[in-house]
């Protein structure tokens, strides 16, 4: 007979995994491959569906970058006054931590979690704040893009010839209790581009020259898939180490021994480029259908 146990170690670590998570608040984050995919506006979506509910739920700060659609959002919504900082004969606005602890509602929405803090602020990033608001057990949704991801962030420069200062350590999103991604077939984000959705007309043409050519959003929308389907990978592994269960699921097909991301291997020619989107679908909806076991509400 097969010996089940778990290995004390294991139970213990399991048990401290488990008092963390009573105390400490739920991260909840809305992923995509770029600007412009509705991020924001899935986030704010939430709020008011929590809201209907009767949960206790705040904008700490929405990035609506002077989209129409998403700035309605914020109607019916309390939102946070923001803390404003002088820089170089600038005035930057940014979360008010302080102002966010002291409130302590059970939802707060604080968008851009690579955001670069202004200079004097508590925490030089964004995502530092996210964790004291997390250790003070209010549970937070945010947005971020593939692109900020650290591990990743070599592989976007090669990709799209850009440098992302602004960036997140693995291990924030690897942590969070549900990542739910906002996808948008490329075509569509590039219609939404020329609509002016995105961005105004002038900087938005500019844009589909340079970071938002069709080959790079299609690249970096199946970095987005893939890393969101490496993590649902990695939470099953736990799930089934905390449950003693031995058998592998066969969850999807992968090769354990396949290569890391690269520029040159995810970047797609143009003349395959639509059937690398017909490709991600399989992908997409498996990601799709994962639901995460502590959703923040």
């Amino acid at each position: 007979m097969t010996d089940t146990r778990q290995d004390p170690d294991e139970l213990l670590a399991k048990l401290r995994r488990e008092e963390d998570r009573a105390s400490r608040g739920r991260l909840k984050i809305f992923f995509g491959a770029s600007a412009g995919v509705g991020k924001t506006y899935a986030m704010l979506s939430s709020a008011h569906e929590l809201r209907a509910q009767s949960v206790d739920v705040v904008v700490g700060i929405a990035e609506t970058h002077g989209r129409k659609d998403t700035a309605a959002l914020l109607e019916g919504l309390e939102v946070l006054p923001p803390r404003h900082v002088e820089y170089r004969g600038s005035r930057l606005v940014e979360l008010h931590l302080d102002a966010a602890l002291v409130r302590h509602p059970f939802v707060i929405l604080v968008d851009e979690l690579a955001h670069n803090n202004a200079p004097g602020s508590r925490h030089p990033k964004r995502w530092q704040d996210i964790e004291e608001l997390l250790d003070a057990g209010i549970n937070v949704y945010t947005t971020v893009n593939v692109q900020h991801l650290e591990s990743l962030n070599d592989v976007i420069t090669g990709i799209t010839g850009v440098k992302v200062s602004e960036t997140v350590p693995d291990s924030v999103f690897d942590k969070a209790d549900d990542v739910t991604v906002v996808d948008l077939p490329s075509d569509e984000l590039l219609q939404r581009l020329r609509h002016g959705k995105v961005y105004m007309p002038a900087q938005a043409e500019r844009a589909i020259q340079n970071f938002f050519r069709k080959g790079n959003l299609i690249a970096l929308r199946e970095l987005a898939l893939r890393r969101t389907a490496d993590r649902v990978d990695a939470q099953m592994l736990v799930y089934r180490n905390d449950q003693a269960i031995g058998p592998v699921w066969p969850t999807r097909r992968r090769s354990r021994s396949a290569p890391k991301p690269t520029a040159s291997r995810i970047r797609p020619s143009t003349s395959n480029a639509t059937d690398v989107e017909s490709a991600m679908y399989d992908t997409l909806i498996s990601v799709r259908a994962t639901i995460s076991p502590r959703a923040a509400a």
